[in-house]
């Protein structure tokens, strides 16, 4: 890599961490880097960061698992951010909305693994054998970058528009649910607000986490046992509003809650 690449890579980190520590999204960094391989870079960089300040590395985040989006964003595969713990909400709870720049949300299936993902190639067997049960999950997307302005490169620089997520508490073997027909329904107080399927993920949820798989051997940051994976959403993104109340409910998974306050903690501090 460049002097002048690298200077660059450093300069959207930059742009990005400023808008994360102050709150106040930021200008597109697409001006700074060039192309998906150079975003990717920045990624690595804030993580890097991140695990230094002792943030817990506890899974990923698959994004751009639907084909329409994909188009929308000129890209024909999905994309992967981080999950730390720090991120995790109870089921239940209530996030502070400015916890989340720009919040909006999704129902996703997540997965949680037995064992290491550590060959060049995965199958579906590999994938069923390495994980230990399956949940339903709400991931409340966040985006540093300002009126959600992005290109495929803006979204992977900024760990794939990562912001928290919700588990459900009552874990599925895979052999009890199938994912593919899996019908969704992401209601907001009661009125449902995004439906979808298993299939809307790249054809099934176990096909994005098997791409996951194989491109983070490939990047030498290999999928572990207890690792949690958010494998894409099953239905559209929906905003999040002040005193909101989401719950999705995936057939054979059960349902998973979270509530966003009125307020959130840095207006209360400045009102």
């Amino acid at each position: 890599m460049t002097d002048t690449a690298t200077t660059a890579i450093e300069a959207a980190a930059a742009r990005l961490l400023d808008a994360e520590k102050s709150g106040v999204p930021c200008a597109p960094i697409r001006d700074l880097i060039t192309g998906v391989e150079d975003a990717y870079a920045v990624q690595e960089r804030l993580t890097l960061g991140r695990l230094a300040e002792g943030r817990r590395l506890v899974g990923r985040k698959i994004g751009l698992t639907s084909t329409a989006v994909q188009r929308q964003l000129g890209v024909s595969t999905p994309d992967f951010g981080m999950l730390y713990a720090d991120m995790a909400v109870p089921d239940g709870a209530e996030i502070p909305v400015g916890t989340v720049l720009q919040a909006r949300a999704e129902a996703e299936v997540a997965l949680v693994l037995a064992a290491d993902l550590t060959h060049e190639r995965h199958t579906v067997a590999d994938i069923i054998a390495a994980t230990a049960f399956a949940l339903p999950a709400i991931e409340v997307c966040g985006s540093r970058i300002r009126d959600w302005d992005i290109t495929i490169a803006d979204t992977v620089a900024d760990n794939a528009s990562s912001g928290a997520y919700v588990l459900g508490n009552r874990p599925v073997s895979l052999r009890d649910v199938d994912l593919r027909l899996a019908g969704m329904v992401l209601e907001r107080r009661g009125e449902p607000v995004a439906t979808g399927t298993g299939s809307a993920c790249l054809g099934h949820p176990l096909n994005a986490a098997i791409w996951l798989a194989d491109t983070l051997v490939r990047l030498g940051r290999p999928l572990r046992a207890g690792d949690t994976v958010l494998t894409g959403a099953l239905g559209p993104m929906v905003p999040v509003l002040p005193g909101d109340v989401l719950e999705a409910r995936i057939d054979g998974l059960g349902d998973v809650r979270v509530a966003f306050a009125a307020n959130s903690e840095k207006e209360e501090k400045t009102s």
